[in-house]
């Protein structure tokens, strides 16, 4: 009994001193390995070949786990002024990496510190450079080469102030009016477009008269000059016809003047047409006589 107590104690300190001994680091994960306080080295530290799995250290250090991977902040909304004079409301974030975890932990100690330095260094990035550009050219025009200056210029700031940490990248994931300013530019986009619209309108007309003028000027050119037309082929018509009324008189004047007659009854009595002529009227002379005019 006595020697079993005592296997068993020996056994529970063997097991305590490797539990105190050893710890496990994640290929994910990069361990900074304390002793009083003070960072001594990093395993499986990033840039180099993964090197995870069981490791050992002294009673006497202490282990700090730190992320091995990218890293997102997801930054607080930023009000800023664009060069325009036009107030914006900029939501972005930024991803980073640990690339010095030793320098990581003396100058940030954990993530939400890297947190609250990266905001801080942001906001001032994000109003600086943002605040030389026009609002068009921050919501669209420029969108992505203005998010390469920012992440450029907050990587050096972070590199200067030696955080131990690396900027990759930085996104704006939004940039709007403020609630504010929202309605009163919208009344004044509705006001500019109204201007615009009437002013196309006011074109339109002008062009729709100088075009309606035009029409009715080459109308009435065109109506003389067909009238013109007319009038010489009517002239023209008449001049043979005479012609031909005088060829047929010298022909054969007493048929000239049957025909002739002819034609002013087909012309002069239709369906129900009444006359009232004298008796020895010439106009009914074919109709009374058939030897023609007495």
């Amino acid at each position: 009994m006595k020697f079993t107590t005592i296997f068993g104690v020996i056994v529970a300190l063997i097991v305590i001193g490797f539990l105190t001994m050893t710890h496990t680091v994640k290929e994910f994960e990069q361990a900074l390995v304390l002793q009083f306080g003070e960072a001594k080295r990093v395993e499986n530290p990033w840039g180099q070949d993964a090197d995870a799995g069981l490791k050992f250290k002294s009673p006497v250090e202490n282990i700090i786990t730190l992320d091995r991977r990218n890293l997102e902040v997801d930054l607080q909304p930023v009000e800023l002024v664009a060069s325009d004079q036009e107030r914006l409301v900029v939501d972005a974030f930024v991803r980073y990496r640990i690339v010095d975890a030793i320098r990581f932990y003396e100058a940030l100690q954990t993530e939400r510190g890297a947190q609250l330095q990266l905001q801080s260094i942001m906001d001032s990035t994000l109003r600086d450079v943002l605040g030389r550009v026009d609002r068009p050219n921050i919501i669209a025009g420029r969108r992505a080469e203005l998010m390469a200056e920012i992440q450029q210029v907050s990587n050096n700031v972070v590199k200067d102030k030696s955080f131990g940490i690396e900027i990759i990248d930085v996104r704006i994931k939004r940039a709007d009016l403020p609630p504010a300013n929202t309605e009163q530019v919208f009344n004044r986009m509705v006001t500019e477009r109204k201007q615009i619209a009437e002013l196309l309108r006011s074109e339109g007309r002008e062009r729709a008269l100088e075009i309606t003028s035009t029409a009715e000027k080459d109308a009435t050119i065109i109506r003389a000059e067909a009238q013109q037309k007319a009038e010489i082929i009517r002239g023209e018509g008449d001049k043979e016809r005479n012609n031909v009324y005088a060829a047929a008189y010298n022909k054969n004047p007493e048929f000239f003047a049957f025909y002739r007659s002819m034609e002013a009854y087909k012309k002069g009595l239709g369906t129900g047409t009444t006359y009232v002529l004298s008796p020895d009227s010439d106009f009914l002379s074919y109709l009374d006589d058939q030897g023609g005019p007495r």
